[in-house]
């Protein structure tokens, strides 16, 4: 595994860094040649891959809602792109993987989240509060209808912050005012232990992950 120390320079808006998942295998495909598949995607529409986390096999959430799934991280260089043309960008090469949102939560072969933007908030700080804030029962039910940064649930979740700590861990919440380190540290340890690394991190440059990729 590479050292996190090796990505704890400052991140400035044109760095992102985004989650990667699935637990449905694909035509020809196991989960992990799935996530591999949508990096090189990603490189495809014009983002350069500055860090992967290893692969993670995590519980489905919400637990016994489907297979375990493969989790990681990435961070991106997006040079002028806004957001929301990441969001776009994102949401283009899930399509290209047959990915359907119609059910909140389901099982996906591919997901694809944007989880920050260095230090950038939206839409507003009231916004983003209102969603960190929300009850679980809502969070099964409710969809933004606009994109939130950063991700509403990032500092809640394992299987983000796990391997996002291994490509950022000093980012740091603008909001919460917390580091992916503090963030992980103050989850349950049974959270934390049902995560497992399947795979080695990917290489930036050459995109082979090097490892088992059978799950």
């Amino acid at each position: 595994m590479k050292s996190a120390e090796k990505y704890t320079v400052e991140m400035d808006r044109t760095t992102a860094l985004i989650a990667l998942g699935g637990n449905l295998p694909g035509p020809g495909r196991t989960v992990a040649q799935t996530l591999v598949a949508a990096l090189a995607a990603l490189v495809r529409e014009g983002f350069g891959i500055v860090a992967v986390s290893r692969f993670h096999r995590s519980p489905a959430y919400p637990a016994g809602s489907g297979p375990d799934y493969v989790n990681a991280c990435a961070r991106l260089q997006t040079a002028d792109l806004t957001p929301a043309e990441v969001l776009a960008a994102l949401h283009r090469v899930e399509v290209a993987f047959g990915r359907n949102r119609s059910t909140r939560w389901a099982a996906r072969g591919l997901d694809l989240d944007l989880l920050a933007m260095g230090d950038t908030i939206a839409p507003d700080a009231a916004t983003l509060a209102q969603w960190i804030a929300l009850p679980p029962t809502d969070q099964a039910r409710l969809a933004p209808e606009t994109l939130i940064l950063p991700h509403p649930r990032l500092a809640e979740r394992a299987f983000v912050l796990i391997p996002l700590f291994e490509i950022a861990p000093r980012w740091r919440h603008p909001m919460l005012g917390q580091s992916v380190a503090e963030m992980l540290a103050a989850l349950p340890a049974a959270e934390k232990a049902a995560l497992s690394p399947i795979c080695a991190p990917a290489n930036g440059d050459s995109m082979l992950v090097k490892g088992n990729t059978s799950a």
